[in-house]
Protein backbone atom coordinates (compact mmCIF):
# COMPACT_ATOMS: atom_id res chain seq x y z
CA UNK A 1 0.00 0.00 0.00
CA UNK A 2 1.56 3.77 -0.83
CA UNK A 3 1.70 5.16 2.22
CA UNK A 4 1.85 8.86 0.43
CA UNK A 5 -1.42 10.65 -0.47
CA UNK A 6 -1.95 14.08 -1.38
CA UNK A 7 0.91 14.73 -3.10
CA UNK A 8 1.28 18.53 -4.55
CA UNK A 9 2.68 19.39 -7.77
CA UNK A 10 5.30 21.72 -7.56
CA UNK A 11 5.91 22.94 -11.60
CA UNK A 12 9.50 24.66 -12.66
CA UNK A 13 8.67 27.03 -15.20
CA UNK A 14 6.09 29.07 -12.40
CA UNK A 15 8.49 29.29 -9.35
CA UNK A 16 11.25 31.44 -8.90
CA UNK A 17 14.69 29.46 -9.85
CA UNK A 18 15.37 30.25 -6.39
CA UNK A 19 12.80 28.45 -4.64
CA UNK A 20 13.32 25.45 -7.51
CA UNK A 21 17.16 25.58 -6.24
CA UNK A 22 16.39 25.40 -2.56
CA UNK A 23 13.92 22.31 -3.18
CA UNK A 24 16.03 20.27 -5.60
CA UNK A 25 18.65 20.62 -2.66
CA UNK A 26 16.10 19.35 -0.02
CA UNK A 27 15.21 16.38 -2.34
CA UNK A 28 18.53 15.36 -3.70
CA UNK A 29 20.17 14.40 -0.27
CA UNK A 30 22.77 13.52 1.33
CA UNK A 31 24.94 14.68 -1.74
CA UNK A 32 28.92 14.23 -1.32
CA UNK A 33 31.27 17.36 -0.70
CA UNK A 34 34.06 17.93 -3.23
CA UNK A 35 36.28 20.20 -1.58
CA UNK A 36 37.90 21.82 -4.84
CA UNK A 37 41.36 23.13 -5.16
CA UNK A 38 42.39 24.79 -8.00
CA UNK A 39 44.97 27.65 -8.97
CA UNK A 40 44.56 30.89 -11.34
CA UNK A 41 46.70 31.50 -14.19
CA UNK A 42 48.90 34.19 -11.71
CA UNK A 43 49.72 30.85 -9.70
CA UNK A 44 46.74 31.85 -6.61
CA UNK A 45 45.47 28.14 -4.92
CA UNK A 46 41.91 28.61 -4.12
CA UNK A 47 39.72 25.85 -2.04
CA UNK A 48 35.91 25.53 -2.06
CA UNK A 49 33.34 23.35 -1.49
CA UNK A 50 30.54 21.52 -3.96
CA UNK A 51 27.94 19.53 -3.24
CA UNK A 52 26.73 18.84 -6.90
CA UNK A 53 29.59 16.12 -7.02
CA UNK A 54 29.96 12.23 -7.76
CA UNK A 55 31.88 9.87 -9.43
CA UNK A 56 31.30 8.80 -13.03
CA UNK A 57 32.73 5.67 -14.59
CA UNK A 58 36.04 4.19 -14.40
CA UNK A 59 37.63 3.70 -18.07
CA UNK A 60 39.12 6.16 -17.49
CA UNK A 61 38.09 6.71 -13.76
CA UNK A 62 36.39 10.19 -13.65
CA UNK A 63 34.19 12.58 -11.64
CA UNK A 64 32.38 15.63 -12.28
CA UNK A 65 31.14 18.68 -10.10
CA UNK A 66 29.19 21.90 -11.00
CA UNK A 67 29.81 24.86 -9.93
CA UNK A 68 26.53 27.01 -10.27
CA UNK A 69 26.14 30.52 -11.63
CA UNK A 70 25.97 33.27 -8.49
CA UNK A 71 22.75 34.88 -7.76
CA UNK A 72 24.51 37.86 -9.42
CA UNK A 73 25.23 36.07 -12.84
CA UNK A 74 28.86 36.07 -12.05
CA UNK A 75 30.55 32.63 -12.02
CA UNK A 76 32.96 31.10 -9.02
CA UNK A 77 36.85 31.19 -8.83
CA UNK A 78 36.80 27.62 -9.44
CA UNK A 79 35.26 28.01 -12.78
CA UNK A 80 37.53 30.72 -13.70
CA UNK A 81 40.53 28.75 -12.56
CA UNK A 82 39.55 25.63 -14.59
CA UNK A 83 38.76 27.73 -17.65
CA UNK A 84 42.85 28.69 -17.71
CA UNK A 85 44.21 26.06 -16.42
CA UNK A 86 42.44 22.91 -16.26
CA UNK A 87 43.24 21.02 -13.76
CA UNK A 88 41.71 20.45 -10.22
CA UNK A 89 41.65 18.43 -6.70
CA UNK A 90 39.33 16.55 -5.24
CA UNK A 91 39.92 16.45 -1.33
CA UNK A 92 37.27 14.43 -0.16
CA UNK A 93 35.74 15.97 3.69
CA UNK A 94 35.89 14.22 6.78
CA UNK A 95 34.02 15.46 9.96
CA UNK A 96 36.95 16.62 11.67
CA UNK A 97 37.49 19.67 9.11
CA UNK A 98 33.89 20.56 8.64
CA UNK A 99 34.24 24.09 9.92
CA UNK A 100 37.60 24.98 8.11
CA UNK A 101 35.49 23.79 4.98
CA UNK A 102 32.94 25.78 5.76
CA UNK A 103 35.32 28.90 6.59
CA UNK A 104 37.09 28.49 3.04
CA UNK A 105 33.51 28.63 1.42
CA UNK A 106 32.82 32.28 1.51
CA UNK A 107 32.89 34.59 -1.34
CA UNK A 108 36.54 35.88 -1.03
CA UNK A 109 38.34 38.12 -3.29
CA UNK A 110 40.06 36.32 -6.29
CA UNK A 111 43.65 37.14 -5.21
CA UNK A 112 42.90 35.55 -1.48
CA UNK A 113 44.37 32.18 -1.17
CA UNK A 114 41.83 29.95 0.48
CA UNK A 115 44.18 27.68 2.16
CA UNK A 116 45.60 30.37 4.32
CA UNK A 117 42.66 32.25 5.04
CA UNK A 118 40.66 28.66 6.20
CA UNK A 119 43.85 27.55 7.62
CA UNK A 120 44.57 24.42 5.22
CA UNK A 121 47.96 23.05 4.78
CA UNK A 122 48.66 22.96 0.82
CA UNK A 123 50.86 20.13 -0.41
CA UNK A 124 52.51 19.17 -3.67
CA UNK A 125 50.46 17.17 -6.38
CA UNK A 126 52.16 15.01 -8.32
CA UNK A 127 51.14 15.14 -12.46
CA UNK A 128 49.23 19.24 -11.73
CA UNK A 129 49.60 22.50 -10.53
CA UNK A 130 46.93 22.57 -8.01
CA UNK A 131 47.90 21.97 -4.09
CA UNK A 132 46.39 19.43 -2.30
CA UNK A 133 44.87 19.79 1.31
CA UNK A 134 46.70 18.01 4.06
CA UNK A 135 43.79 17.90 6.38
CA UNK A 136 42.04 15.52 4.13
CA UNK A 137 42.57 11.77 4.49
CA UNK A 138 42.11 11.32 0.32
CA UNK A 139 43.09 13.24 -3.24
CA UNK A 140 41.92 12.72 -6.24
CA UNK A 141 44.24 14.88 -9.04
CA UNK A 142 42.27 15.45 -12.06
CA UNK A 143 42.30 16.84 -15.30
CA UNK A 144 39.43 18.78 -16.82
CA UNK A 145 37.90 16.90 -19.74
CA UNK A 146 35.09 19.26 -20.21
CA UNK A 147 32.83 22.44 -18.95
CA UNK A 148 29.27 22.05 -20.00
CA UNK A 149 26.90 24.71 -19.33
CA UNK A 150 23.54 24.11 -18.48
CA UNK A 151 21.27 26.84 -19.07
CA UNK A 152 22.60 30.51 -18.35
CA UNK A 153 22.51 33.23 -16.24
CA UNK A 154 22.21 33.05 -12.35
CA UNK A 155 21.97 29.60 -10.68
CA UNK A 156 22.46 28.06 -13.60
CA UNK A 157 25.05 25.11 -13.99
CA UNK A 158 28.80 24.08 -15.04
CA UNK A 159 29.49 20.87 -15.01
CA UNK A 160 33.01 19.85 -15.07
CA UNK A 161 34.25 16.67 -16.04
CA UNK A 162 37.24 15.55 -14.67
CA UNK A 163 40.17 11.97 -15.27
CA UNK A 164 41.27 11.15 -12.30
CA UNK A 165 45.14 10.70 -12.68
CA UNK A 166 45.94 9.96 -9.48
CA UNK A 167 44.69 8.67 -5.94
CA UNK A 168 46.27 9.67 -2.88
CA UNK A 169 45.05 8.11 0.19
CA UNK A 170 46.09 8.38 3.69
CA UNK A 171 47.60 4.86 5.17
CA UNK A 172 45.49 5.28 8.07
CA UNK A 173 41.99 4.62 5.95
CA UNK A 174 43.31 2.65 3.10
CA UNK A 175 42.50 -0.90 2.95
CA UNK A 176 44.23 -4.00 1.85
CA UNK A 177 42.23 -4.38 -1.13
CA UNK A 178 42.58 -0.67 -2.42
CA UNK A 179 39.49 0.77 -1.10
CA UNK A 180 39.08 3.32 1.77
CA UNK A 181 37.85 2.43 5.75
CA UNK A 182 33.81 4.62 5.01
CA UNK A 183 33.98 4.23 9.25
CA UNK A 184 37.55 5.28 9.30
CA UNK A 185 37.59 7.73 7.04
CA UNK A 186 33.68 9.41 8.99
CA UNK A 187 32.67 11.72 5.78
CA UNK A 188 30.44 14.34 5.82
CA UNK A 189 27.24 14.97 3.36
CA UNK A 190 25.32 17.97 2.39
CA UNK A 191 21.93 18.77 2.79
CA UNK A 192 19.40 21.22 2.62
CA UNK A 193 19.81 24.66 3.66
CA UNK A 194 22.18 24.74 6.06
CA UNK A 195 22.55 20.77 7.47
CA UNK A 196 25.15 18.41 7.08
CA UNK A 197 25.00 14.87 7.79
CA UNK A 198 27.59 12.24 8.71
CA UNK A 199 27.96 8.75 7.08
CA UNK A 200 28.79 7.01 10.40
CA UNK A 201 24.61 4.93 10.77
CA UNK A 202 25.33 2.49 7.71
CA UNK A 203 23.49 -1.21 6.31
CA UNK A 204 24.05 -4.22 3.87
CA UNK A 205 21.62 -5.07 1.51
CA UNK A 206 23.16 -8.30 -0.71
CA UNK A 207 22.62 -8.04 -4.47
CA UNK A 208 19.86 -10.11 -5.52
CA UNK A 209 20.15 -13.50 -7.34
CA UNK A 210 17.71 -15.12 -9.96
CA UNK A 211 15.47 -17.54 -7.67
Amino acid sequence: MNPFADFQTLVTAEREKRDNFKTLLSCVVPRPIAFISTVSGDGVPNLAPFSFFNGVGSNPPAVIFSPCTKADGTTKDTLNNLRVVGEFVVNVVPFAIREAMNKASYAYPPDVDEFQAAGFTPLPSRFIRPFRAAESPVHLECRLIQIVPVGNGPLSANICIGEVLCFHVAGEVLLPDGTVDVEKIDLVARLGGEDYATIRDRFTLPKPTPK
